[in-house]
């Protein structure tokens, strides 16, 4: 038995961490973020697949059966690949899952309009993910993107409430909505998003609804696992968690703690190649 891991490229899926123990506290957790090679947003799919899969085995030769990528770009641009070559010769009794398809599962459902848009990294727009994967479940859906570059950097160096910090996500924002007057929906298609929630909520309109995906994961997981006790049973269940990174652990603890709110102790962590 083993943890269930939770992996990002940084400190964004520490949103969805802290969502699914609300639901699942009685699991225990193991979360890395890759922090020193952060953000993937902007990186190639080679090289995305590459850190992604890493991340993967490490995890996995850490004892967890089950990994979740709390990541859109690495959903994105490497689960698929992971799941359908990679792991069926190296682990196929362990599973990976991505942030996006339980998203676009209820997503359609959440629209009165049926014109929805997505806020996300360079790397997620140009994936087209949520637009291929929205259109299996609601083909009707009209789905517009925005790339938000900056984002990403803003929060991890705290200066999203900046003045300059602000401008860029009124522009953004904006930029999105004058694509289409139709949208009723807004998905906060990165991990990092939510901490901007409260104040997207001020200057978007107020019949316009936003929606962050901790929430959705965190449900579709306790799904998977009910729907899948001969997983279930390998994951170990003693409320504990514990952090990986691959950044300075000093560092990362000061920024980890922000983002969930309570006292972060993590390791230090290498991830390589590994044959």
């Amino acid at each position: 038995m083993g943890p269930i891991g939770v992996f990002d490229s940084g400190y964004g899926g520490l949103t969805i961490l802290s969502e699914i123990r609300k639901n699942l506290p009685q699991y225990d957790y193991l979360y890395l973020g890759d922090n020193a090679r952060a953000p993937y947003g902007t990186r190639s799919y080679d090289v995305v697949y590459e850190y992604t899969l890493q991340a993967v085995r490490e995890l996995f030769d850490r004892g967890c059966h089950l990994v979740i990528l709390a990541c859109n770009t690495a959903s994105a641009k490497a689960l698929r690949t992971i799941q359908q070559n990679d792991l069926p010769r190296m682990a196929p009794d362990k599973r990976v899952l991505g942030v996006i398809r339980p998203s676009t599962e209820i997503l359609g459902e959440l629209t009165a309009t049926g014109h929805v848009g997505v806020l996300a990294t360079e790397g997620t727009v140009r994936s087209e993910s949520y637009v291929i994967e929205l259109h299996k479940f609601s083909p009707d859906t009209v789905v517009n993107q925005h790339a938000c570059p900056m984002w990403v950097p803003l929060i991890e160096n705290n200066r999203h409430f900046s003045e300059a910090g602000k401008l860029f996500i009124r522009e953004d924002a904006e930029t999105l909505l004058k694509t289409d007057p139709l949208i009723d929906v807004i998905l906060l298609g990165c991990t990092h998003y939510p901490i901007l929630q409260s104040y997207l909520e001020q200057i978007i309109p107020p019949q316009i609804k936003i929606v962050s995906q901790g929430a959705i994961v965190a449900r579709s997981l306790e799904d998977y696992l009910q729907r899948h006790p001969e997983l279930d049973v390998h994951c170990s269940k003693n409320g504990k968690i514990d952090f990986l990174t691959s950044e300075n652990s000093l560092a990362f603890d000061t920024k980890a703690s922000a983002f969930i709110g309570a006292p972060v102790k993590s390791s230090h962590v290498t991830l390589k190649h590994k044959i």
